[in-house]
């Protein structure tokens, strides 16, 4: 059962982190939340628990993290009461804590507040929050349990006592919305929960107009119960008016409100009885029915929904002449083929395609005898064939063994081309091309600086400079044929070690395609070759790799400047590449366990974070040259595609023409190019 209700600002106390105090930035962490259940008086009804989910998908943390306010003792009317504000990006969950940190005022009047924290004098602090959604169940014996499962904390206090039941619901802040699922609502015999639901709603309507205003909510840790209790009986109750006996008026009201919850507890019944006889007549899951009166729908659109269950359950199960196939299910005739595939990778690598159970029956069979099944699964009688015959037959009749051979080539292929070890792509973007054409890459400049602006004076236009680099993608393709040969002589090499081997082929094409990037130094769209002086990404002399001539680099790399020839871009190096000589001595450089007997010897951790990147390519070209590549997540480097939907190799079979057999087309539209050198810098080495 569900319910829609309006609620105000809840608080909730919580604590300081005093260990985690930066003078230097003046904030300090906090621990926010950590959902402990508390004791809570309704709105309306009896007292009930309430829990505080802290599973990160029920906590939305956009307002903390966009720098919720730090605010005195949730004093939301004044701005004096603000005293700092969360560091953006700082709230999040942590073993089921709600953990932000606090930056506070530089403010004269906040410098008192900074130097108690920094005591430990104050230690408490409370947090504002509302909540959207709530769970209610009923434990055994004990009181209802109200689950918050999607709820906004919006601001942090600092207060002098946690969990001080003043600090909540006594404000006038408006209300929002938030809904109530009953997850074990208890019912009475008879009575369905939304006849309870309507009951209540009535009888709460017609209290309303005689009773004075909702009792105020409080709030108690478990901690704290004893003194609050105490501290609520301290306070002065308001005096109880007199009692009189109703006027003419206020009984006849009482009446109409009896007669109200009357005929609610009718349609209600009503509605239960219609709901639920359709629902039998229709041969449809009790449970169905029980859904629909748990969520308050109508007759009219119950019969709606009821009617697009019994269609939805006519389609689940289409009758053909032959067989009856539910929608969704597997097909036999696809689930033997998928169970023969797995057999013979199994048989080409057991480690690699283990063996399934439904793959059991077809794992000692040879090609041929696999070919004769599919013959005689498709109804084609096989007695009396030849070997020759039955492989002719299997491989250009309607049997599905071509296609079972076709899928085996297939996952062999894609297998072998992702085991292939590609280094390119941990420096490089890759992107989807729609076609052919030619793609242009537009190298945006950087926006045009700030120009002051005098009194009634304008404002001057800006441009934005640009250099583009245009590419477009090759196709690289090679045929593998299988043929009757095959089959007879029982080769299950032909079509799983040769496609594995075009796999190997195909991703060391595109390893090929971008590292012939780096070594031949094309040109670029201004004219100038990729690494050059001009670019300011070559070093003027060659130095061996070493952690002086690695920071001159990175210096240079800090340095480079936009378009527009003065801003500074401060590009960072993510990797450090080299050719396989030397990758030991880049290994050595960037190790973090290693430390040297002289301080002088000392890697600076900013080194230490470069990724190695050994790739053999480089060798043919030197041996000594190194280079160092900025992340493609914060510039352009060099950019590889592949057309769009057909991404890495790609297969197509067809019954052989100029073969006896079957042929399997291999494919790759791919292509490559440096965008912006900036990203990018060479040493050309000792």
């Amino acid at each position: 059962m569900e319910q829609t209700i309006e609620l105000p600002a809840f608080r909730r106390s919580a604590e300081l982190s005093p260990n985690s105090i930066d003078p230097e930035t003046r904030s300090v962490e906090v621990i926010w939340s950590t959902g402990a259940r508390v004791r809570r008086a309704a709105l309306f009804g009896e007292p009930h628990d309430e829990e505080l989910s802290m599973a990160p998908e029920h906590v939305r943390l956009e307002r903390l993290n966009a720098g919720a306010p730090f605010l005195k003792v949730h004093e939301a009317h004044d701005l004096d009461a603000v005293i700092g504000s969360v560091v953006p990006g700082s709230a999040r969950i942590e073993n089921g804590q709600g953990i932000a940190r606090i930056r506070l005022s530089e403010r004269n009047a906040v410098g008192d507040i900074w130097r108690d924290i920094e005591a430990g004098h104050i230690r408490a602090v409370s947090i504002g929050y509302q909540v959207h959604r709530f769970e209610i169940s009923k434990p055994d014996k004990q009181r209802e349990l109200w689950r918050a499962v999607d709820w906004t904390p919006f601001e942090i206090s600092a207060v002098p006592v946690g969990a001080d039941p003043a600090a909540g619901f006594r404000s006038n802040s408006e209300h929002h919305d938030c809904v109530l699922h009953r997850r074990d609502a208890p019912t009475s015999e008879g009575a369905s929960p939304m006849t309870d639901r309507t009951e209540t709603a009535a009888e709460t309507a017609a209290q309303s107009n005689t009773t004075a205003a909702p009792e105020e909510t409080s709030m108690t840790d478990d901690t704290t119960g004893a003194a609050d209790t105490q501290t609520r009986a301290a306070e002065p109750k308001p005096k109880a008016k007199p009692t009189a006996d109703p006027a003419p008026e206020d009984r006849s009201r009482s009446v109409d409100t009896d007669a109200l919850v009357s005929e609610a507890r009718a349609q209600e019944r009503e509605r239960v009885s219609t709901i639920h006889g359709l629902a039998d007549k229709l041969q449809l899951e009790r449970g169905f029915a029980d859904d629909l009166i748990k969520r308050g729908v109508s007759i009219d659109e119950a019969r709606r929904l009821i009617l697009d269950q019994v269609a939805a359950k006519a389609d689940e199960t289409r009758t053909f002449p032959h067989v009856s196939i539910p929608l969704g299910g597997r097909d036999a005739t696809v689930t033997r083929r998928e169970a023969i595939s797995n057999a013979l990778l199994h048989r080409y690598s057991p480690t690699l395609f283990p063996l399934e159970d439904a793959a059991r029956e077809y794992r000692g069979m040879t090609l041929m005898e696999l070919a004769r099944e599919s013959l005689e699964t498709a109804g084609a009688s096989t007695r009396g064939f030849s070997r020759d015959e039955v492989a002719t037959r299997a491989l250009h009749s309607t049997s599905d063994f071509p296609e079972i051979l076709a899928a085996v080539t297939n996952k062999t292929l894609r297998q072998a081309y992702e085991a292939y070890p590609r280094t390119f792509p941990l420096f490089c973007r890759q992107v989807l091309a729609t076609d052919f054409k030619a793609m242009h890459r537009v190298q945006l400049g950087e926006a045009p600086q700030l120009l002051k602006v005098g009194e009634s004076g304008e404002f001057k236009r800006g441009t934005l400079g640009e250099s583009k680099e245009s590419y477009r993608i090759e196709t690289y393709g090679r045929v593998v044929a299988i043929t009757r040969q095959v089959l007879i002589n029982d080769d299950l090499d032909a079509f799983t070690r040769i496609p594995a081997m075009y796999g190997n082929s195909i991703a060391q094409l595109e390893s090929d395609v971008v590292w012939d990037i780096v070594t031949s130094n094309p040109a670029m769209a201004d004219g100038t070759a990729l690494f050059h002086a001009t670019h300011k990404n070559l070093a003027g002399s060659g130095a061996a790799l070493g952690v002086d001539s690695v920071g001159l680099a990175r210096a240079a790399m800090r340095k480079q400047t936009g378009l527009d020839k003065k801003t500074v871009l401060n590009v960072r190096p993510a990797f450090l590449i080299v050719p396989a000589a030397l990758e030991l001595k880049a290994e050595q450089l960037v190790a973090q366990n290693l430390v040297p007997a002289q301080s002088g010897n000392v890697v600076p951790q900013s080194i230490r974070t470069l990724s190695p990147i050994a790739e053999p390519r480089l060798d043919a070209a030197s041996e000594t040259a190194w280079y160092l590549a900025a992340s493609p997540n914060q510039i352009d480097t060099i950019e590889y595609a592949y057309l769009e939907g057909q991404q890495g190799a790609y297969i197509e079979t067809r019954n052989g023409f100029d073969v006896d057999g079957v042929e399997i087309k291999c494919r790759l539209d791919f292509g490559a190019k440096a965008i912006d050198w900036r990203g990018l810098y060479k040493n050309p080495g000792a």
